[in-house]
């Protein structure tokens, strides 16, 4: 019975570690550990209950050695790469710290920023104390944790200034009316941009009434007196790209001894306290001395929101300012604005919707933007596109264009023959050559088999626009204006607004 239970301790010490020696080469380390130690107290087991033999109780030391020396090298491998991934994590820890810090620093949250800074720190000394690295990578952390305790300890003197003095800092270089009067008068538009009246399709609603309030004081002034006065504040409101930028555009060149200031909500935003509000003073004093003026305000909705609870104090100063600046004497405002719902808009003495154009003006808006480029397009042509495009904008209808312009680039591109066309020379337009190429199709009795590659750049006679390249392109481009935001602009006409 004692023999069985030795042979059977014997086998189980071999199986263990049999076992030990797969998981070993399986890359298992635990669990190659955890048998190497079972299978040596079990040959320890056989040698002290019953003994082999002097030369059998040796080999069993020898093989116990060598088990434990193998768990022993596994089990050093195995607290070296535990350790290793600890320090990996803090040092992805402090690489993170260290980079939110500097967001932070860049926001001008200088309290959050210096507690990141300080933060990093600790966790960069952590790894360089604890984890082999070398020389090199050691002396590269302490450098950066060098940099951020500098940057902190700056960070840490600015706060108790400030704590001192809370008021923001004021930029000392900007802080005399003169500056903010340089500034503002960038804006001024010097050259007129030339757009007539006509180059504005459709829209005659909100033509006349700017002709009115703007263009008939101007060039008549003797008709506004008495109670007899222009319209002072004009809101432009409607989908975008329905044409707002281009009419005041047409405004600015049809009013000959205006001056024109053409604004967008960052030119008159600022990070320093007080300098918004002193900007939007001094755009109001500087139209003033330069009246006639006319101001033009690009998305005002982002500068001049609807009040709520919420609004920080800086919106709010800039918005009363704003305000008060339009109870004064001014000439002409034009802000414009796709969100007239999320705006004060009633302080304006007239609201025009700019809605999408109409089948006609839609028509005429393909032909003023093929401008003179060579096409095959009919008057019937352009009809048809316009009652295609119900629900487009005219920068949808831009886009379409600029996409139909590029068909004929295009087929040169795909082109695999080309054949010899007559057409004026690049040199000189007015002579008519011979020797042109132009991409055909490979059934072309004339086709020669070449790519655009061959053919010399002067040679080269692109197919002209045609009706194919506009349904083409009419067919790739979407329009981007969704009934939602029509509806409420719609909706807000009808209350408010009137028809442009």
């Amino acid at each position: 019975l004692k023999c069985n239970c030795t042979c059977f301790i014997l086998q189980k010490a071999i199986a263990t570690a049999n076992k030990a020696s797969q998981e070993d080469q399986a890359g298992n380390y635990e669990e190659a550990v955890k048998s190497y130690q079972h299978a040596v107290k079990y040959f320890l087991h056989i040698i002290k209950r019953e003994p082999q033999g002097k030369e059998g109780n040796q080999k069993i030391r020898d093989k116990c050695k060598q088990y434990l020396d193998r768990a022993e090298e596994l089990q050093d491998y195995l607290d070296k790469k535990e350790v290793t991934i600890k320090l990996s994590l803090t040092l992805t820890k402090a690489i993170d710290l260290a980079s939110k810090a500097a967001l932070e620093d860049k926001a001008e949250n200088y309290e959050e920023a210096l507690r990141l800074y300080q933060h990093a720190v600790q966790y960069f000394l952590h790894v360089v104390k604890y984890e082999a690295q070398g020389d090199k990578a050691k002396q590269s952390i302490r450098a950066k944790c060098a940099e951020y305790l500098d940057r902190a300890e700056k960070l840490k003197e600015y706060l108790k200034k400030k704590e001192k003095a809370p008021a923001k800092p004021v930029k000392e270089s900007q802080s005399s009316d003169k500056g903010w009067v340089l500034l503002i008068s960038g804006a001024i538009v010097m050259e007129k941009p030339n757009i007539k009246w006509n180059d504005v399709a459709g829209l005659e609603g909100a033509k006349e009434a700017l002709k009115e309030a703007v263009i008939l004081p101007i060039k008549f002034p003797h008709l506004f007196t008495g109670k007899r006065t222009p319209w002072r504040g004009i809101l432009l409101f409607g989908p975008p790209g329905t044409g707002k930028s281009y009419l005041a555009k047409a405004v600015a060149t049809e009013a000959n001894n205006s001056t024109f200031f053409s604004i967008s909500s960052s030119d008159l935003v600022s990070k320093w306290l007080g300098e918004s509000e002193k900007l939007v003073k001094n755009l109001f004093t500087l139209a003033r001395e330069h009246k006639p003026s006319i101001i033009f305000i690009d998305e005002i909705d982002s500068l001049c929101g609807s009040r709520s609870e919420n609004e920080s104090e800086a919106a709010r100063r800039i918005k009363t300012e704003f305000l008060v600046q339009m109870q004064g004497e001014i000439s002409h405002m034009l802000p414009w604005t796709t969100k007239p719902y999320m705006f004060i808009v009633f302080r304006f003495e007239k609201r025009i919707y700019i809605p999408l154009p109409e089948e006609h003006a839609r028509g005429f808006m393909f032909k003023l933007n093929l401008g003179s480029t060579p096409t095959s397009l009919t008057e019937s042509d352009f009809m048809t596109l316009g009652k295609k495009t119900d629900g487009y904008s005219g920068a949808d209808i831009s886009v379409i264009v600029r996409d139909a312009l590029m068909q004929p680039v295009r087929k040169v591109q795909s082109a695999t023959h080309f054949k010899r066309a007559r057409g004026p020379s690049r040199n000189d337009p007015n002579v008519i050559v011979d020797d042109l190429l132009t991409p055909c199709s490979p059934g072309d009795p004339q086709a020669i088999e070449m790519t655009w590659m061959e053919v010399d750049g002067e040679k080269l006679l692109e197919p002209i626009v045609s009706m194919s390249d506009m349904l083409r392109s009419l067919a790739n481009t979407k329009p981007t204006v969704n009934e939602q935001d029509l509806e409420k602009l719609k909706k807000f006409t009808e209350d408010f607004g009137q028809e442009g």
